[in-house]
């Protein structure tokens, strides 16, 4: 543990603020991600860089680090030629390295709590072609758990705050997922990426969010990487059908196109969004893809001047 508060005392107690985008904080150092492993590339190669990473958005007003292991997985490394033994080490690495951007924090003067998320991406991160915004990936739910059950082993060996169970664009991967999370020990929170009241997948979100309503191991649910414009009504309806605190950590409001891969379009993230996320029940606030230290800061003071 990184605080001697937890996460869940603290979602109780107030608001509680997320990281941004890694990739972006990493781009924006110089480091090129173009590849299928994208930030876990550097997990291998530059750990200090990912450290690096963590610790700006925790200068910059983040409570929480989310790990670099979101599209980190046994079947990605391999096709790269790294074995089971070594990957299992480098997702466990992505957990001690934001444990590091704490410590660091901390020794700079940061007093406030602080906690890792240990991100655990969807099937469709690993293919590296733009699924996790589509789903339906023709598996079973077995076969989703199966392909999950084993790094998140080894991400809970590591002892994380909590899991970060994120960008799930289907009500059957969030199935798979929260089987899967069950009897590890460790919190989770579930967070769907959507288009405006359904999952990437096109399931309603009442539907969605009502599989995590009894799941005792997750203290949160709510939606990521998607368009700013569609958080508040995610939030609204996440609150009211899991009664669980939410978690909101939208993109700048830019379009992925993964044949390209290169994002398009316009920002529409505005840190003064936060009030109204946190009047319909979020508590974890923060941003995902092109979204940096700066905004991550803009939410924080945003969020403080309003408690």
């Amino acid at each position: 543990m990184t605080s001697t508060i937890t996460l869940t005392e603290a979602l109780a107690a107030g608001t509680v603020v997320l990281d941004g985008g890694m990739s972006n904080q990493l781009e924006s150092a110089g480091h090129d991600l173009s590849d299928e492993l994208w930030s876990a590339r550097l997990l291998a190669e530059r750990p200090e860089a990912i450290t690096q990473a963590h610790l700006a958005y925790f200068e910059a007003g983040a409570d929480v680090a989310i790990t670099s292991s979101y599209q980190a997985t046994f079947e990605g490394f391999a096709k790269r030629g790294i074995g089971s033994e070594r990957a299992a080490e480098l997702l466990a690495l992505s957990v001690e390295l934001a444990r590091e951007a704490v410590r660091q924090a901390q020794a700079g003067g940061v007093t406030r709590p602080l906690w890792v998320a240990a991100s655990v991406g969807p099937y469709g991160a690993m293919l590296a072609d733009g699924s996790e915004y589509r789903g339906r990936y023709g598996l079973s739910v077995d076969e989703l758990e199966s392909f999950h059950r084993p790094r998140l082993e080894v991400l809970a060996g590591a002892r994380p705050d909590v899991l970060a169970l994120e960008t799930v664009p289907d009500a059957d991967e969030a199935r798979a997922l929260l089987r899967a999370v069950r009897g590890l020990g460790v919190p989770a929170w579930l967070s769907y990426s959507v288009a405006g009241d359904r999952t990437r997948a096109g399931q309603p979100l009442e539907e969605a969010f009502a599989l995590a309503a009894d799941a005792d191991e997750v203290i949160a649910v709510g939606v990521n990487c998607c368009a700013p414009e569609d958080v508040e009504g995610a939030v609204e309806t996440a609150a009211r059908v899991t009664g669980k605190p939410v978690v909101v950590y939208p993109n700048s409001g830019e379009a992925w196109n993964a044949e390209a891969r290169a994002w398009d379009g316009r920002s529409s993230f505005a840190a003064e969004q936060v009030r109204g996320w946190r009047e319909s029940g979020a508590r974890l606030i923060g941003g995902c893809c092109r979204v940096g230290p700066e905004a991550i800061g803009s939410i924080a003071r945003t969020l403080a001047e309003t408690r």
